[in-house]
């Protein structure tokens, strides 16, 4: 089997497994009409092009190459965007094929189209995305002291640094975020806290009373 046979059923391969929006072309750089440069293309829709059509710009860097050595062979370039002239977006791979004795032969493209992606991806992105993008999911909880237990966490990363090394404004600022966050709203709520934190629970109770 041929290496132009195998690159065909490559491409009919590709092509099979992802779709009518995956056109898969193959370029002829020996030929001796480089204008016509396409000799097998599968969904050929997605630009437009035909075989016998002509070179893209990854066949023109090749068809200057071919001359100068394997060293000079350009490199594949994988997961590049190009924009055709009725405006599709597409993302794109293009591989160079050597002969036996490293002379460049093939160039192998994909080329995906993924205008539609992109507008489901803009409507996704409109549709998921909080009025605060900074804002992180919050984990979802199976009891109260789960839930006890991740606001503990919330407010020392809110303080940031670990309750060994924090000084009374930090408990403080801590205890205050677990009582706006309704914390001590949890039965026995205030024994966890106020242990968490090594402090007494009537130190606790003047700390949340601080700013009253």
């Amino acid at each position: 089997m041929g290496r132009l046979t195998v690159l065909e059923q490559i491409a009919q391969d590709i092509a099979a497994e992802f779709g009518t929006d995956c056109e898969v072309v193959i370029h002829d750089l020996k030929t001796k009409e480089p204008e016509h440069s396409i000799i097998y293309i599968v969904n050929g829709h997605v630009t437009g092009r035909n075989v016998g059509d002509g070179p893209s710009d990854a066949v023109f860097d090749g068809i200057r190459q071919k001359g100068r050595g394997s060293d000079c062979a350009p490199a594949d370039h994988n997961g590049y965007l190009m924009k055709t002239a009725d405006g599709k977006i597409l993302k794109c791979s293009t591989s160079y094929i050597k002969d036996d004795d490293g002379s460049l032969h093939y160039v192998f493209g994909i080329n995906y189209d993924i205008t539609k992606l992109t507008l489901i991806n803009s409507a996704l992105d409109d549709l998921i995305t909080p009025k605060n993008k900074e804002e992180k999911p919050k984990q979802i909880t199976h009891s109260v002291n789960d839930l006890l237990d991740r606001l503990i966490e919330e407010s020392v990363k809110l303080v940031g640094k670990p309750v060994a090394l924090m000084n009374k404004e930090d408990k403080v600022t801590a205890i205050q975020f677990l009582n706006d966050s309704g914390a001590f709203l949890i039965t026995k709520s205030g024994d966890k806290v106020a242990n968490y934190f090594g402090i007494s629970k009537y130190t606790l109770y003047s700390y949340i009373d601080v700013n009253k």
